[in-house]
């Protein structure tokens, strides 16, 4: 018998989730014959969801096999071909939404509001790299040695095939949306998403197929980082992971050894700096969203708002008012504000650094409280006053639903404890007249004017990515596609080119060479 049909799929599910589309989805994991499984959990429930084949190295390194071999002909493929797959893929994703956010919430526990944005997410970098891929991609002209003599090109290669280690908190934006540049650059991915959360990547697989892309180009491996973890960086040409500092640290250092390269997107503790000249309502309604979005599971959320001190009461008084305000629950439509946290761990740290903080005199000003009585992982969204730098909420990102406020005397003071941490992932600036030149002064990848994360987020054409201990590397826009390539210049000389001839002419074409040199330079030319 299949070890997969002896676990119990969850009951109560909306019908699009039956247990046949759950088990069609889990038998997409590669896997040897004699897999064991792995139970996911559904969040709002605790209860059984679906059981998946864990792959052991061996069927690790047969998926690459296959991937590699499978490279060869997809990146022949023109990139128009390649282009219309994710174009049929992003119809096929809007047609069929409500399958995966159904799956999205049932596997993570977020709302469906939230879950539409991964979908909204995926759907525009389908489009993104499909419409612009062809020009990123093209060869191009450079300034050749010797003007008008050397004529040089620059050619895009794929890198092979690309290790794509996917998260648990966006599972549909975070797994799809590094396969698929790395798919348009004419590379195979071999991708490992977290245990959890799989079945939202399995099903934006399924729908790739669909969609025209050949079977072993995009395959998925699901197992402990432990065990596989070495053979995933071991045979891959490119890593891209998106996680923990602490397990970032480790990949870029096997990375290294392997010499090849690794994009990380890691943690945050991201600020949001209210100026004095910010519309207080308008602000408090933004950094409800900011906040607690996928119940503040999210790398780009904010956890840290500094507020003027002449403001300091009245911003408090309005974000905590329309925090206590927002709506938990467990439906599947779009009536509810904040769902659940997704694992145990989650939970235990959201618990532990409230207790903390109010145990060393943090004043709770919204929720505080598990909330076992809608389900298992449920947590009010926090806000909390009074942080001190003795605490941990203050330095250590929480990556949950809770908010710590500050206030400030002025704006030096604001950007200075904005810049108090290790990381540099994301921020937020409210205001007018100086918002973009404190912006600038923020030490993170992207900063957004009178908006929590989406502005910059949803900018798929700039570059997006952390600085410090938030990561290396970035995904979007041109930079987002490139970094899957390996740059090759051709340049073909004309005549004679920089290397001085073995005759007595020498030091005639040497006094030639700079007086053309002199001329460059001051003709402007580069």
């Amino acid at each position: 018998m299949n070890a997969l049909t002896d676990t119990p799929f969850l009951s109560g599910l909306p019908p699009q989730l039956s247990p046949a589309l759950l088990e069609g989805l889990t038998q997409l994991a590669a896997h040897g014959p004699e897999a064991e499984t792995a139970t996911a959990t559904a969040p709002y429930t605790g209860e059984p969801l679906a059981a998946f084949p864990i792959a052991m190295p061996d069927a690790v390194s047969a998926a690459f096999a296959d991937a590699r071999a499978a490279q060869r002909s997809w990146a022949a493929t023109p990139v128009a071909d390649r282009a219309r797959i994710l174009l049929r893929f992003h119809d096929l994703l809007l047609e069929r939404q409500d399958e995966i956010l159904d799956l999205m919430q049932a596997e993570n526990g977020k709302t469906r509001r939230d879950a539409f944005l991964e979908v909204a997410d995926i759907a525009i970098t389908a489009r993104y790299y499909a419409r612009s891929a062809g020009r990123q991609l093209r060869p191009r002209r450079r300034r050749g040695a010797i003007p008008v003599l050397t004529r040089t090109t620059e050619l895009r290669h794929p890198k092979g095939v690309v290790t794509v280690i996917s998260p648990w908190n966006y599972p549909l934006s975070m797994a799809a949306g590094d396969a698929l540049p790395a798919l348009m650059a004419g590379n195979t991915v071999v991708q490992k998403p977290d245990t959890q959360t799989a079945l939202s990547a399995l099903w934006a697989l399924k729908l790739m197929r669909e969609a025209g892309l050949p079977k072993d180009a995009w395959q998925m491996v699901v197992g402990s980082g432990r065990q596989i973890g070495d053979t995933l960086l071991g045979e891959a040409d490119y890593v891209m992971f998106t996680g923990s500092t602490a397990s970032g640290r480790k990949i870029a250092a096997q990375a290294g050894e392997h010499l090849i390269g690794t994009s990380l997107e890691l943690g945050g503790k991201n600020p949001m700096v209210v100026l004095e000249d910010a519309d207080m309502e308008r602000t408090a309604e933004g950094a409800i969203s900011a906040s607690f979005a996928s119940a503040g599971q999210l790398c780009v959320s904010i956890e840290r708002i500094y507020v003027p001190e002449a403001h300091f009461d009245d911003f408090v008084s309005r974000f905590a008012a329309k925090t206590r305000d927002l709506v938990l629950g467990t439906a599947y439509d779009y009536s509810v504000d904040v769902g659940s946290l997704t694992n145990h761990k989650q939970l235990e740290t959201v618990t532990d650094h409230i207790q903390d903080a109010a145990a060393k005199g943090a004043t709770v000003h919204a929720g505080g409280r598990a909330r076992p009585d809608i389900g298992p992982l449920f947590h009010e969204p926090t806000v909390l006053a009074g942080v001190t730098a003795d605490m941990t909420v203050h330095s250590d990102e929480t990556f949950g639903p809770v908010v710590s406020i500050y206030p400030y005397r002025d704006v030096e003071e604001a950007i200075r404890l904005a810049n108090d941490t290790p990381y540099g992932l994301n921020a937020s600036v409210w205001g007018h007249r100086s918002a973009r030149e404190v912006a600038a002064r923020i030490h993170a990848g992207t900063v957004n004017i009178n908006d929590g994360f989406t502005a910059a987020w949803g900018s798929i054409d700039a570059p997006m990515g952390g600085m410090g201990d938030s990561g290396l590397g970035r995904r979007h826009g041109e930079h987002g596609i490139l970094k899957y390539t390996e740059p090759q210049s051709i340049a073909e000389q004309r005549l004679r080119g920089l290397t001085l001839p073995r005759s007595t002419v020498a030091r005639a074409w040497s006094r030639g060479m700079t007086n053309a040199l002199k001329l460059l330079r001051a003709t402007g030319i580069r």
